[in-house]
């Protein structure tokens, strides 16, 4: 008996006759004997809505620890919504459906709400719904803590539900239908010439997503690793039937042609923060970035290097555009306590990097990658790697040069 997973994002589900296109998705996929769990979004800019909504009601305090799981009831109804909408859709063409809301589901979160964590799952009789012949339609991005209050999982938490929900059902696949037809090479809109990927590594896609591709939300990678559910990107405008195979994401043991490299990201949400002539003695950096952590400004590349003058150091770290500012002001606050001399702040830079599970067994991709930069007169500010993906930060004015650079460099054109 083959359980499947399907979840349906918002651009999906947008309207009326999105809803009834993903009904006739569904009804094929059921009709090929398949006991379906399918999880929903809400309709493309409904949350933002109800965000606007919240934020008009509770104004300044709407981040307050009086006001926040509130604003999960309130944000999280816009999945509710879609969720009765395609169930109703699926009984108008003779499929036993019902919905499921976060709390009906048990799916037990942290309380942290507004990114809140799943813990796990009590028994709902989902399974027993599921191989008895019905489809379960699933409010995604929300679940419900030990105290019985909705939460909800932070922007594309519906990918991680949909994740969850397959890994408590041993589904045999999770199938994201989005609004493109897999995992390409890098974006198909700066390089005409990217290729979609059959298969990609789960720690290849996991690079992939925290470096800017925004195919998967990164935590729905992390769970789909962690509980080694294979999931497959594939799109939700093919008509039902017609041939979509997408891109796997799994195990790197399922890939038997391991590319050197498979993919070239960017960011152009970045900032980069100098702090020269920082005080070089134990405890410092420990200083710098825990408090840093403790504001939620979440920092990337760090690099520290000699000042000219003695005992002195200048430190280079990079965040999100949104978070530097947040970041240049506690640290200009804190600034006789860490000890340093001058700061600066650039935003007018941008993430490039290269990512493959092949790099691990040969050497050669960063002089593959600085000389390709090179030779487009490219010069680079950092530098991070981990075991496959090599990061430069660069002038944002040659973002899309030095991936379309990268790209042919590393033989990812298509032929």
């Amino acid at each position: 008996m083959q359980r499947t997973v399907l979840k349906f994002g918002g651009t999906s589900v947008g309207d009326l006759d999105r809803i009834a296109h993903v009904a006739d998705l569904v009804s094929w996929r059921a009709s090929q004997g398949e006991k379906l769990a399918v999880i929903v979004s809400a309709m493309a800019g409904e949350t933002n809505k109800l965000v606007g909504f919240a934020r008009g009601a509770a104004g300044d305090n709407l981040s307050g620890p009086s006001f926040d799981d509130e604003y999960d009831v309130v944000v999280s109804s816009g999945e509710q919504v879609t969720s009765g909408l395609l169930a109703l859709a699926l009984r108008k063409r003779g499929l036993k459906a019902r919905s499921w809301l976060g709390w009906q589901l048990a799916m037990k979160t942290s309380s942290a709400h507004g990114k809140a964590r799943i813990m796990g799952f009590e028994n709902s009789g989902l399974l027993d719904a599921v191989d008895g012949g019905e489809i379960a339609v699933i409010a995604g991005f929300q679940g419900v803590t030990d105290e019985g209050r909705v939460s909800t999982l932070g922007r594309g938490g519906s990918d991680t539900s949909a994740v969850a929900v397959a890994a408590a059902l041993g589904a045999e696949s999770c199938d994201i239908y989005t609004d493109v037809d897999g995992v390409y090479t890098t974006d198909p809109r700066i390089v005409p010439q990217a290729r979609r990927l059959d298969k990609i590594s789960y720690e290849e896609m996991l690079e992939m997503a925290s470096l800017g591709a925004k195919v998967l939300q990164t935590r729905s990678v992390e769970l789909a690793m962690n509980h080694q559910v294979r999931v497959r990107v594939l799109s939700s405008f093919a008509q039902p039937g017609e041939d979509n195979p997408g891109t796997y994401v799994c195990s790197e043991d399922e890939i038997v042609e391991k590319q050197i490299v498979n993919g070239v990201t960017y960011s152009r949400d970045e900032a980069k923060v100098t702090l020269y002539g920082v005080e070089d003695k134990p405890g410092v950096s420990a200083r710098i970035f825990s408090m840093l952590a403790d504001a939620g400004v979440n920092v990337d590349m760090i690099v520290q290097a000699n000042a000219r003058g003695p005992e002195r150091a200048n430190m280079v770290f990079t965040c999100t555009s949104a978070d530097s500012e947040n970041a240049e002001k506690l640290l200009l606050n804190s600034k006789a306590d860490i000890g340093f001399e001058s700061l600066s702040v650039s935003r007018d830079v941008a993430k490039v990097s290269v990512i493959g599970v092949g790099m691990k067994s040969h050497t050669g991709v960063a002089g593959t990658m600085f000389d390709a930069l090179y030779r487009k007169g490219i010069n680079i500010d950092v530098i991070s790697t981990s075991e496959i993906k090599i990061s430069v930060l660069i002038d944002a004015a040659y973002t899309e040069l030095a991936v379309r650079a990268l790209h042919t460099a590393f033989g990812l054109d298509a032929t």
